[in-house]
């Protein structure tokens, strides 16, 4: 399978907003925030459909998420990873001294990964953490 290379940006989404409301450890919160968005023509060069699991690997980790065509664009060669735990798995965590990381601009490899499930948000923290 084909991987990608994109630049990553990170922002609020107003579905990410809405789902946070119901609930950090809900699952309509992995759908709205466990996704990247990509331009179509970069979903057609990853050789993935719409709705595939992706994973996404920076310098700074790898989380799998779900692949989604873009509502906005066109924007080939950046992809779009809603503010949350997913976001933050691969971001640069360092802040330079402002207290929030930098949450675009982060170079990222993207390929499909169809036998690793999008975890809910609270099962990707306990990951991280190291909690079983």
């Amino acid at each position: 399978m084909a991987a990608i290379n994109l630049n990553l940006i990170s922002g609020r989404s107003i579905q990410q907003g809405v789902a946070i409301e119901g609930g950090k450890e809900k699952p309509a919160y992995r759908t709205a925030a466990g996704i990247i968005e990509l331009d179509p023509t970069d979903l057609k060069r990853l050789g993935a459909w719409k709705n595939t699991n992706v994973k996404v690997t920076s310098p700074h980790g790898s989380v799998i998420v779900k692949a989604m065509e873009t509502s906005q664009g066109p924007h080939p060669g950046i992809g779009f990873i809603p503010m949350g735990p997913w976001a933050n798995s691969i971001v640069d965590p360092n802040t330079y001294s402002t207290g929030m990381p930098t949450f675009k601009g982060t170079p990222v490899t993207v390929e499909v990964s169809i036998n690793e499930p999008v975890l809910l948000g609270i099962e990707l923290v306990q990951k991280l953490c190291g909690v079983k």
